[in-house]
């Protein structure tokens, strides 16, 4: 038995490679899915952000930190605006 040779057209050429994209953006939607969808899981792990997981004593150790973080930059930013100030005036 002979076996049938395709015909190598410039239509079946083209054919072939928005059939090869199509293909390739198919599994590169599948894969950024699947990311997706992992990313959100390791969030969720990471946080802890089950329901009922939080007591109230983490939320108040958090305000905390967060009253502390706030001071910090303040001060960083007053001693960056006088740093400016005497850099102005030794110009």
């Amino acid at each position: 038995m002979a076996s049938k040779r395709r015909s190598n057209t410039l239509t079946r050429l083209f054919e072939d490679i928005v059939d090869d994209t199509k293909d390739l953006v198919d599994d590169l939607l599948d894969r950024a899915k699947d990311i997706e969808t992992d990313v959100k899981d390791a969030v969720t792990d990471a946080t802890g952000d089950d329901e009922g997981s939080s007591s109230a004593g983490d939320t108040a150790v958090l305000r905390q930190s967060l009253k502390e973080l706030q001071a910090k930059v303040n001060e960083l930013t007053e001693l960056q605006l006088q740093a400016a100030k005497t850099a102005d005036a030794t110009k």
